[in-house]
């Protein structure tokens, strides 16, 4: 099976690292929080069988460069980048977490994307938990402005998604804490791409009406509770989306459990 990594230049000039696998129509996989490309590389050969797989370290991770100052549609250029470059003029895009919300965008504001799947964007739009601070972006900014990268994961994990302050302290002695601290300046540009989508407030659909492919809408049914409303109200912005329910999933789906769903609708039905 053929593989190649390489380097596609974004609008800005900044060089986005991927990794391409596989043969077939293309699909293009947008990591979420501090997920660079390996992340994704089990997925990535699971599809690779029936298409032209893509994986890539966003904008400031990983073998990417970065630029001056960030802006979401800069990470959406990357991706246009992609889909024009490796993915050959279209490609279909696979979004996890804030990666979906990326994709999302990216879709909305016209990137050449015929078919669309997310799983579990981290909506918070219920009372089940609470909402960011008003200044979490900011509060990042001022952690990884100083470098303090491993606080800035540690603030990440507690504000963000939710763990507790006591298993923080354990989290940081594992050998795992020092790669995701690798790619903590990255964390604020995920807050942006969330926006206020995770205040408790109803969800915005009106901010991706324009989406008019086929949308999948994943999550899982045994993690947090705002992950499936989130998911839910999501699906309800046009008869374009559909919902589907992992049972027995979270947030950390497996590949094995993603990859027949995706190759089903990427290849053209809504497996339901």
């Amino acid at each position: 099976m053929s593989r190649t990594v390489d380097k596609v230049v974004s609008a800005d000039g900044t060089a986005i690292a991927f990794e391409k696998q596989g043969a077939g129509p293309a699909v293009v996989l947008v990591g979420g929080a501090l997920m660079t490309r390996g992340a994704s590389a089990e997925l990535a050969a699971l599809l690779a069988g029936e298409f032209t797989v893509i994986t890539y370290d966003r904008r400031g991770r990983g073998d990417s460069g970065d630029g001056p100052a960030y802006e979401v549609l800069r990470e959406i250029e990357d991706i246009d980048a992609l889909v024009e470059g490796p993915g050959g003029g279209s490609a279909m895009l696979f979004g996890m977490s804030s990666g979906a919300v990326l994709a999302l965008e990216a879709t909305a504001r016209g990137s050449a994307v015929p078919r669309l799947a997310l799983y579990e964007p981290p909506f918070i739009t219920d009372d089940s938990r609470p909402p960011l601070p008003a200044d979490y972006v900011t509060q990042l900014m001022e952690l990884t402005g100083r470098e303090a990268h491993g606080d800035a994961v540690a603030y990440f994990m507690t504000a963000a998604v939710g763990v507790p302050g006591e298993v923080i302290e354990g989290m940081r002695q594992a050998p795992f804490w020092a790669d995701l601290a690798a790619v903590a300046r990255t964390l604020p540009y995920d807050g942006r791409v969330m926006g206020d989508t995770m205040s408790g407030r109803p969800l915005p659909v009106e901010r991706w009406a324009a989406v008019a492919v086929p949308v999948l809408v994943g999550t899982g049914d045994a993690g947090d509770p705002h992950m499936l409303t989130g998911a839910r109200e999501l699906a309800s912005t046009g008869d374009n989306f559909t919902l589907r329910v992992f049972p027995g999933e979270e947030h950390d789906i497996p590949a094995q459990a993603l990859a027949p769903v995706l190759s089903a609708f990427f290849g053209g039905g809504q497996s339901r």
